[in-house]
């Protein structure tokens, strides 16, 4: 056997044994949102906008492709899912302070505004997830909106 046959075989033999190992899945509840929906009270359009487009990689609950059972996809899911996270996190929102909070807004209508959310990785393989500019701006209206409450909020205190 030639050793170009041998590294091919060591490496299918590893790959498919890499499909029995997978990342922890982001499976909580979307109910984990409730608290943020509660206080931000989106239009019902902006809410399914938010579930449709932010929620999988910036909650606590995925919907997960059916490509997510392959190693080494899931890893590289499971890395944007975490940076999502790390960046803005619906279901941690009530742990927030109002500063945060009114920067968080800030961000998260800039970055659909600007288009550099969702991200275009995304959007591949969710077209639902691709935005109209009438989406856009109503989720920039809604977003504008609650950062000055939050803003008004800060001065009241």
């Amino acid at each position: 056997m030639k050793i170009q046959q041998k590294i091919g075989l060591t490496f299918l033999l590893l790959l498919i044994l890499s499909q029995f190992f997978g990342p922890k899945k982001n499976d909580g509840d979307l109910a984990s949102v409730d608290a943020f929906i509660a206080e931000t009270n989106p239009p019902k359009e902006v809410h399914q906008i938010l579930k449709t487009t932010c929620f999988d990689c910036h909650s606590s609950k995925t919907d997960y492709p059916w490509y997510n059972a392959i190693t080494p996809v899931n890893y590289w899911l499971n890395a944007h899912i975490k940076d999502g996270k790390k960046h803005l996190n619906f279901s941690e929102w009530d742990t927030y302070s109002l500063k945060r909070k009114e920067h968080k807004m800030d961000e998260l209508y800039e970055e659909v505004e600007e288009h550099e959310m969702p991200l275009k990785s995304y959007t591949w393989t969710h077209p639902e997830a691709n935005l109209t500019k009438d989406q856009i701006a109503a989720v920039v209206t809604w977003g504008k909106k609650v950062q000055a409450d939050y803003k008004q909020q800060m001065i009241e205190k």
